[in-house]
């Protein structure tokens, strides 16, 4: 599923020589980062001033965040697609239908 891009993205990297900043621990840093710069466009905004004032950097953020957890997950050799199916059947146990329809309250408070 994301073999292609990751290849792009891993092409890009190498060309540069940035595999060696690319160790889990600062990629993990800069997915943290990217994400606080992905919030920034958020705040003191509604959801629709936001997206009004900042689309296309918001793009670009979500971009970068998406772009640091695929090399992450590269470099750490996890099948994202796998992953994702796994925490997605993790949190059907943990938020069953029945009991958290509607509800924004975390599984411990169901």
């Amino acid at each position: 599923m994301f073999n292609p891009l990751i290849e792009e993205i891993v092409e890009f990297r190498d060309e540069r020589d940035w595999k060696q900043f690319h160790n889990p621990k600062d990629l993990a840093i800069s997915l943290s980062l990217e994400a606080s710069e992905l919030l920034e466009n958020f705040q003191w905004k509604t959801s629709e001033e936001a997206i009004d004032d900042n689309i296309d950097n918001i793009i670009d953020e979500l971009a970068d965040v998406v772009i640091y957890a695929l090399l992450m997950s590269n470099e750490l050799e996890i099948n994202l697609e796998q992953a994702i199916k796994r925490k997605i059947h993790k949190n059907s146990q943990k938020y069953p239908v029945n009991k958290s329809f509607g509800s924004s309250k975390k599984y411990t408070d169901l």
